[in-house]
């Protein structure tokens, strides 16, 4: 039981990550960028499906990737707060992109000696595309915050918008406590100082400033949402509420 739950809220992260990004498509400032982000979220994508994929098995009942996707309910989802939130301008993405990316290249990292080789396998694989996305993220922070005068003033505006939303990442749910014990999650208490030094080194080079360590706010994993994520399912899951079980 507290297995499928971990294994969904890894999914759900990826699922609502991808899904905001995909807003992008068709509105980024460079054509390259625009392909950039949408491979970016498809890669996303890729892992929701391993892992709702994985938790169907668990679930049994008839349960699919499609369903565990698309005909849960917003209090079913467990999805952090950070990746639900509105992309806002391209520098609040990159902003985001940048603490969640950074983030995932670590626990992906730990998840590679998981006790679980299905979440081992797929920590591995991931891992090949969430380098690239740190990379990508992480330059665009250092040029637009190295850059002109405006460029500067919007990186800082969007590093400190952001930032109350990243403690949760680091905050363990009953489940991750359960999964971090068995040996099958990583100890995501363990991850926040070297985070927090990529980080820091990422924002030195980029020449802005640390925002202030202060509330965090939470309540993703266990199914307490922003107004944000009412918004976004509605979009994501009208064709299959609409339609269901529609075959094209």
């Amino acid at each position: 039981m507290s297995l499928e739950k971990y294994v969904l809220h890894l999914a759900d992260n990826a699922l609502i990550y991808s899904q905001r990004l995909c807003e992008w498509c068709g509105h980024a400032p460079e054509l390259e960028v625009d392909i950039a982000i949408s491979n970016i979220a498809l890669d996303h994508i890729g892992a929701s499906r391993s892992f709702y994929q994985y938790a169907a098995t668990l679930i049994g009942n008839g349960a699919t990737e499609d369903s565990l996707a698309f005909l849960r309910k917003e209090r079913e989802f467990a999805n952090i707060l950070l990746v639900e939130q509105t992309n806002g301008n391209f520098a609040k993405t990159m902003a985001r992109a940048l603490c969640y990316d950074t983030f995932m290249q670590l626990l992906y990292t730990a998840m590679k000696n998981s006790k679980d080789e299905m979440l081992a396998a797929i920590a591995e694989k991931s891992l090949k595309e969430v380098n690239y996305h740190y990379r990508f993220s992480s330059e665009w922070v250092i040029r637009l915050g190295d850059g002109t005068p405006e460029s500067k003033q919007k990186m800082q505006t969007a590093i400190d918008e952001i930032w109350n939303y990243t403690g949760e990442m680091f905050m363990p749910s009953n489940i991750d406590t359960e999964m971090m014990a068995n040996g099958v999650a990583p100890d995501i208490t363990a991850l926040q100082a070297p985070w927090l030094q990529k980080i820091k080194e990422v924002l030195a080079e980029a020449t802005l400033v640390l925002p202030e360590s202060g509330w965090m706010h939470s309540g993703g994993k266990n199914g307490v949402h922003s107004e944000q994520m009412g918004f976004l399912l509605a979009d994501l899951q009208y064709m299959q509420r609409a339609f269901p079980s529609a075959e094209w």
